[in-house]
């Protein structure tokens, strides 16, 4: 194995140490329950509870846990999406004229519509 392969394989041991290491510091911190939706774990679903960095910055990792907090799998996921969802909706488009996106309005004339005599 060369040099490179020893470094790349010994850098993702080290990363998988630290992460294993915030999560058992944080499952003794932390009472098992989702932050988020409030379901409870046990030891058999226990791997099932997150940590998630309340900062999104996975190398944050403070001794006191304040910048964690623990979540199920779909609570995550959800976190996550949101926080992607509004980054995407965020960026404007520079091509996007101001104005009306539509060119019929079907109410338009109801008000006469409905003043008329039948």
């Amino acid at each position: 194995m060369n040099l490179f392969a020893t470094y790349y394989y010994f850098s993702i041991e080290v990363k998988n140490m630290k992460k294993v290491e915030y999560r058992e510091q944080a499952l003794k911190i932390f009472p098992w329950i989702c932050a988020s939706c409030g379901r409870d774990f046990t030891g058999k679903n226990l791997r099932e509870l997150t940590v998630h960095h309340k900062d999104h910055n996975y190398k944050n990792n403070p001794p006191d846990g304040s910048n964690w907090e623990l979540l199920c799998l779909y609570c995550h996921d959800n976190e996550h999406s949101r926080s992607l969802d509004a980054e995407w909706l965020s960026t404007e488009n520079p091509d996007k004229e101001d104005g009306p996106t539509t060119t019929h309005s079907p109410f338009a004339n109801l008000k006469d519509l409905l003043r008329k005599p039948s």
